[in-house]
């Protein structure tokens, strides 16, 4: 049928895949069978529909009916999930009335769906007709794709090749010394890893210009674990951790704490707060206030006050001792 007139229908977006309109019942009604109103065009799924509202109903068969129709506005082939129901007189969803749900593949000529009996008059007008003589639908549309029409994207592997490349040394530009161990690695990595990196490597700092760097205060093998995960992203298995995974952990929260590696730093902090016990959590209060990790430190706290049995440890030794230098009220 031919457009209507705009003032008749007011649309909204509510949000992206639901459209809300109202119309004009009473200067609707005596449009012919057959005649719509359309929507304005709204995006969903990356394709354009709109919505078609035929008073009077589709055909002559539909004519005790209102019509509502999902038109495919783009030139393409979709698989669809479509719903409308209309709202009742107090605004909300009308419970005895229409609501519909439907599935179609919209393609050439079959780009129109929905349903020529979608409500009757003697409903609409009894139990939907708001104020001013006004009808409010609201519609959805979900694009379905299918395993069929999509190509499937592997997971990132950055870090499979950042990886090779730290074991290659290729192009590797600088160097840490560390007692009696050297470690290659690339300024442009690790300065956007590290903003503690970038202001050493590509500011105006001595190192900058250094080809070799003596580092202090932090082992051989926790600097090669924080090394691996700046390349990679990844925290090496517990079994690569060393005789003492936890202590390994520790020792990498530190290193991360100082030069700023964020992600690094929760990561350890999950894994302490995974291994506190009675016998552990006040010193691992201690660290966390030490290396500034209010979310492990939170955490700690919260078990003391609230934790049954770990209450206990409040009255050892080691707490007592904690408990001075990181006060808190449960």
């Amino acid at each position: 049928g031919k457009r209507s007139r705009t003032a008749w229908l007011e649309w909204q977006a509510t949000d992206s895949n639901l459209q809300e309109f109202r119309v004009d019942y009473e200067q609707t009604k005596h449009l012919a069978i057959g005649e719509a109103i359309f929507s304005d065009a709204f995006s969903s799924g990356g394709y354009m529909w709109r919505v078609r509202y035929f008073p009077n109903g589709l055909g002559e068969e539909h004519k005790d009916h209102v019509s509502i129709l999902f038109e495919l506005v783009s030139k393409a082939s979709v698989n669809a999930i479509f719903e409308a129901f209309v709202k009742g007189k107090d605004g909300h969803p009308w419970p005895e009335g229409a609501e519909r749900t439907d599935v179609q593949l919209f393609e050439g000529d079959a780009r129109v769906g929905g349903w020529p009996r979608f409500v009757s008059h003697h409903d609409l007008e009894n139990c939907c007709l708001q104020a001013e003589g006004r009808v409010t639908f609201v519609c959805a549309v979900m694009v379905a794709r299918g395993r069929g029409n999509s190509i499937p994207v592997p997971a990132s592997d950055n870090g499979k090749h950042f990886g090779a490349l730290l074991e290659s040394m290729d192009g590797a530009d600088v160097s840490f010394t560390i007692d009696d161990k050297t470690f290659h690695a690339h300024r442009a990595v690790l300065a956007a890893r590290s903003p503690v990196f970038k202001a050493e490597l590509l500011g105006s700092m001595a190192e900058a210009t250094m080809p070799n760097i003596t580092l202090h205060e932090i082992a051989p093998a926790t600097f090669r674990a924080m090394l691996r995960f700046m390349y990679t992203d990844a925290l090496p298995a517990d079994d690569e951790l060393g005789e003492s995974p936890t202590e390994m952990v520790r020792h990498l929260l530190a290193a991360a704490d100082r030069y700023a590696l964020d992600r690094l730093k929760l990561i350890c902090a999950q894994k302490l707060w995974e291994d506190v016990s009675v016998d552990t959590v006040a010193a691992t209060l201690s660290f966390a206030e030490m290396h500034s990790c209010p979310e492990l430190k939170n955490k700690c706290i919260w078990l003391l006050c609230n934790g049954g049995k770990f209450q206990e440890s409040r009255v050892d030794k080691g707490f007592r001792s904690v408990g001075a230098t990181v006060p808190f009220n449960c």
